[in-house]
């Protein structure tokens, strides 16, 4: 499970350039972050708005990409540069992928 959420080879080098504390820090502020960028993308989504909507896809790609969460990352880049989707389903499988790095980034921070 965790390698598939998270890139340990990724987060250990962050870890590592950044140190284990500031690197949880890190983690705690994206765990702020994300729903709000999350949030952010659904109503994009919602009032069918291509340029908010590709913005907050980027946001959540770059996001992910920093701490290894690199499936996270491949669907927010599909969502970024596919435009908006037809239905919800790809919004649903992001959070769900969020879900999965969130619980992953927690465990590997706090034990």
């Amino acid at each position: 499970m965790t390698q598939a959420a998270i890139d340990l080879a990724t987060f250990g080098e962050l870890q590592e350039t950044a140190g284990a504390e500031f690197v949880t820090e890190l983690v705690g502020e994206f765990f702020q972050q994300a729903p709000l960028m999350l949030a952010e993308l659904r109503e994009a989504w919602g009032a069918q708005s291509a340029d908010r909507f590709r913005r907050a896809a980027h946001s959540i790609k770059s996001n992910a990409l920093t701490f290894g969460a690199t499936a996270l990352a491949a669907k927010a880049r599909e969502l970024e540069l596919g435009g908006l989707p037809a239905d919800a389903s790809a919004l649903e499988a992001l959070d769900a992928d969020y879900l999965l790095a969130a619980a992953v980034l927690k465990e590997l921070c706090h034990g």
